[in-house]
């Protein structure tokens, strides 16, 4: 998904009203779970319908609702909303709103271990490190400046050393030469470049000490009290839904074509490609979702280094300890 594309309008949305801390009252309907995507119908989801199309939430006993995001959705205003008992979100958006704006969330996994964030050049002019960054013109889109920075300055480098220009999620400047790299998702761009005739290089944030998740599992207290075994239900069905999309990742992206992906623009080579590329990123020794006090201690560290300060009990890993039970 186009990362944190959405996060100013949101907090400015937040920050309209006093702060945030309640939601609306809604009835819950017995072991039923509505989920909000971050993003549109593509590989970045294929486990959750893996699981749909199997039957691996009704075997559980969950009736799930599954709705897809875009560029118009902000998955933590579908919680606040009451549309959504679940959205998968960034974690330094909802990390800033829960400690600015008081938002009752909670983090319950994380999909991705390592946020798919990076750095894409050319491999006839590759950028492999951010010392390689100095004298270059990078596009980065104007929400993740304050990442890019916080990277450059966990390595030591001036963020004048570098030219940073905005960014619209298009590689066309990139593979004609205009910029020398942007910042965006390392599991589909390169792709795209390929498909131009290029060869991509890249490197994550996260392996130059930004170290951040990506599609945190969020919900908000009141869901967390009244809906915790439909929550637990969710977590092992949608684990065994990735565990068996990542069996082998080129097949099941062919059988959403007429599907889940229809109508996406995307090609299903791109979704294999994507699908794959994505899968050392969530892959956890204690599977998918899984969050160690390792992780979550980094990613509180890393969005501190950018002003957003975030506590260990915003993370409630019990319920991952009722899934592995």
């Amino acid at each position: 998904m186009p990362f944190m594309t959405n996060r100013r309008r949101f907090i400015q949305l937040l920050g309209a009203s006093a702060a945030v801390t309640g939601l609306p009252g809604r009835a819950f309907a017995a072991n039923s779970l509505t989920m909000q995507a971050a993003w549109i119908n593509d590989a970045e989801f294929a486990g959750y319908f893996v699981a749909i199309d199997a039957g691996f939430y009704q075997a559980e006993g969950l009736n799930l609702n599954y709705l897809s995001g875009g560029p118009d959705v902000i998955p933590e205003s579908s919680i606040i909303a009451g549309k959504a008992d679940l959205a998968l979100t960034s974690p330094d958006t909802t990390i800033k709103i829960i400690a600015e704006q008081g938002a009752p969330f909670k983090i319950i996994g994380a999909q991705y271990q390592k946020n798919p964030v990076g750095i894409v050049s050319l491999a006839r002019a590759p950028i492999n490190s951010p010392e390689e960054l100095k004298g270059k013109t990078l596009a980065v889109p104007p929400v993740n400046v304050i990442s890019v920075q916080a990277m450059l300055a966990i390595n030591g480098i001036n963020k004048s050393d570098v030219n940073i220009i905005p960014y619209a999620y298009d590689p066309t400047p990139l593979i004609k030469g205009e910029i020398d790299a942007s910042l965006d998702f390392v599991t589909n761009v390169p792709y795209t470049i390929e498909q131009a005739g290029e060869e991509a290089a890249s490197f994550l944030l996260y392996d130059f000490g930004y170290k951040t998740y990506n599609d945190a599992v969020v919900v908000s207290e009141e869901v967390l009290k009244g809906k915790r075994g439909e929550l637990v239900a969710w977590l092992k069905a949608s684990r065994k839904g990735w565990h068996t999309n990542f069996a082998d990742t080129a097949v099941y992206p062919p059988k959403f074509k007429n599907t889940w992906f229809s109508g996406t623009g995307r090609t299903i080579e791109n979704e294999i490609y994507f699908n794959g590329a994505q899968r050392p990123l969530m892959e956890h020794s204690d599977g998918v979702f899984a969050m160690d006090e390792e992780g979550i201690n980094a990613n509180l560290e890393s969005l501190a280094r950018i002003g957003i300060k975030g506590s260990r009990d915003i993370f409630d890993t019990t319920l991952l300890e009722e899934v592995e039970a």
